[in-house]
């Protein structure tokens, strides 16, 4: 575990009275010179330290001004960091009447500019989530760390950890990059020392560290590179709502206003309407905002400055050090959403390409626009944010795929949301998907009905926007998300002690291995034709329970029909001219046969087919 328990018995005046300090703790780590951003602010932590007065004496460097809070045990550095500065040790040193002094050798680094980092995640790009400790075991050695307060393993627990690591996770790379996958989004993998339920990685306990159950900081900027090498990206989660009961500072806090404090417990609501409900009382949306996500996860006070400092040059750290793509912001909605569009300003100066999609976990397509940039339904803010989760897609395929034809019912709904797509600045820059690992695997939503599994994934890779595939969901993992939450179960051989190896054909069953490769060739097509990514959508009224869109640029035309009724049909295509116009014949994509379009489309029931107008 990297604590930064560092004794400093520096000065030879400090060896002769047998004087000593302790700093416990300075973060972040390290900082570079040449940041868009001139300033850092360093917290310091020892035994009483702000009983100390620091000062710099270092060429292009500057201390501001220090900040003392309520509790002793802590320093806030303003460091200003000036053009002319140059990588090297920045000696802080820390004096006291009648005790000799301390100093500490702060690492100021050059920025590494020729390794990718930031290239930012847009629909070009189709990303696969892993939860770490679920997909794959490649280092047994750590499952169990000692001194660590869960040291229990069973896998036949959900809640318990599993074992799985970012070791496990490199060794895959290669199934991931033949898949087709561009980026890889892994749940949290900060350390989460806490007591039960750590695996998930929602309750950090550092901000520094890679939890050593996953492995360790130059593991994961392994990772990137191993990433970077195929020309794929890594996407870090981040939680700035909340942290875990056992984060240190929680366990000591720098000010009563660290986290968002009541006078009983008091959780959110839940209710994300109060943020821009204008009839919403105060109280309500105080609730939403400061009310804690869950008895373990302290609610981070974002109206401390202190706090704001603290989470954002953790993130541009991660980005820096590890050479992280882009970000997925957990629980966004519960912020504040003042400090958020701050949080989204400073990373876009920081890096201009750096993309960021937020959790919106809400229910209502304004609902989940008002927090994407551009203010486009007269927000009272920008959040300088790209794009969301989208799920209101999400719950729309679904409907789309079991409900029956109406006029906003059925596959109507799917037709309806993406046609309010005019509220977004850009809706192409949403993640769209079809479950996750909270959301009930796609394939027990839809009754395991295998036609209708592959018609919903033919839409996640032909609709605009940004496809996420769960692990698992290219060989039909299944399950409910309640109560039992085994939707976060293991994949098949990703534990050296598996009997069946998934990963692979041989091991795969018939109609898994044709799951497999219905989704290696939609990723694979959509990744070599731009026409999927950034081409533009023209989609057609659903008729008779069958929907009809085209994704098309100069080059190109794909044509998806989408039948979701429970009887073969004959679609005839002179209502489409506008896209098709003279051509009269197109290429399935999945089977590469050659359609007669001139003719009716005859389509199986609950299918869709994705063609190439030739």
């Amino acid at each position: 575990m990297m604590r930064l328990c560092i004794f400093f018995l520096l000065l030879a005046g400090a060896q002769a009275y047998g004087q000593s300090t302790r700093i416990d703790r300075v973060e972040p780590l390290n900082w570079w010179v040449g940041m868009a951003h001139s300033e850092v602010q360093l917290l310091v932590y020892g035994d009483s330290i702000a009983t100390w007065e620091p000062s710099v004496d270092y060429p292009g460097v500057e201390l501001l001004k220090s900040h003392r809070v309520e509790n002793p045990n802590y320093l806030f550095l303003d460091i200003h960091i000036g053009t002319a500065a140059k990588a090297g040790q920045v000696d802080i040193r820390f004096s006291k009447s009648g005790k000799p002094s301390v100093t500490y050798a702060y690492e100021l680094k050059d920025r590494e500019r020729n390794r990718p980092k930031a290239q930012g995640i847009t629909s070009e790009d189709f990303i696969y989530l892993i939860m770490p400790d679920r997909f794959a075991n490649g280092d047994p050695s750590n499952d169990v760390v000692a001194g660590m307060r869960e040291t229990a393993l069973n896998r036949d627990s959900m809640y318990y950890r599993h074992g799985g690591d970012l070791q496990g996770i490199m060794g895959r790379l290669d199934y991931l990059q033949d898949m087709g996958v561009t980026a890889v989004w892994l749940n949290p993998v900060l350390t989460n020392d806490m007591e039960q339920a750590s695996y998930h990685g929602y309750a950090a306990t550092e901000y520094y560290e890679i939890d050593p159950r996953f492995g360790d900081n130059a593991l994961y900027r392994e990772l990137a590179d191993e990433l970077h090498k195929r020309g794929m990206k890594l996407v870090k989660d981040l939680v700035h709502n909340h942290v875990g009961l056992m984060h240190w500072t929680v366990l000591d806090a720098p000010s009563a206003d660290w986290l968002h404090q009541w006078p009983e417990y008091t959780n959110t609501t839940y209710k994300d309407q109060v943020l821009f409900d204008p009839y919403a009382s105060e109280a309500d949306k105080k609730r939403m905002s400061d009310g804690w996500f869950v008895p373990s996860m302290p609610d981070m006070n974002h109206g401390n400055p202190f706090v704001r400092n603290y989470i954002t040059q953790s993130h541009i750290w991660w980005v820096e050090y590890a050479g992280v793509d882009g970000f997925r912001l957990d629980t966004y909605a519960y912020n504040d959403l003042t400090y958020m569009a701050e949080w989204g300003q400073r990373m876009k100066e920081e890096y201009p390409d750096l993309t960021f999609f937020g959790e919106t976990w809400v229910h209502g397509v304004p609902n989940q626009a008002v927090y994407t940039q551009g203010n486009t339904i007269n927000q009272d803010y920008d959040s300088h944010m790209p794009g969301v989760t989208d799920f209101q897609t999400h719950f729309a395929v679904i409907e789309a795929m079991n409900g029956q034809f109406g006029w906003t019912d059925g596959v109507n709904r799917l037709y309806s949301v993406l046609a309010n797509d005019f509220v977004y600045e850009d809706a192409y820059r949403n993640v769209v998907f079809l479950d996750n690992h909270d959301k009930s695997r796609f394939l027990s939503e839809v009754g395991e009905n295998i036609d209708k599994y592959k018609s919903g994934l033919a839409w996640l890779f032909t609709t605009r926007g940004i496809p996420q595939l769960y692990y698992g969901a290219e060989i039909g993992m299944k399950n409910f998300a309640n109560p039992d939450g085994l939707v976060r179960d293991d994949f098949p051989g990703g534990w050296p002690t598996d009997t069946v190896d998934k990963f692979t054909e041989a091991g795969r069953s018939a109609w898994e291995n044709e799951l497999f490769y219905y989704v290696r060739k939609l990723a694979n097509y959509r990744r070599d034709n731009p026409v999927l990514q950034t081409g533009k959508l023209m989609q057609y009224v659903p008729e008779d329970a069958v929907y009809v869109y085209f994704r098309y640029n100069d080059d190109k035309t794909v044509m998806v029909i989408m039948n979701t009724a429970e009887e073969t049909k004959a679609v005839a295509t002179d209502r489409f001219a506008e896209r098709i116009q003279a051509a009269t014949q197109a290429r399935d994509i999945i089977t590469g046969a050659t359609i007669d379009i001139a003719a009716p489309i005859q389509l199986a029931a609950k299918s869709t087919t994705v063609l190439e107008i030739l």
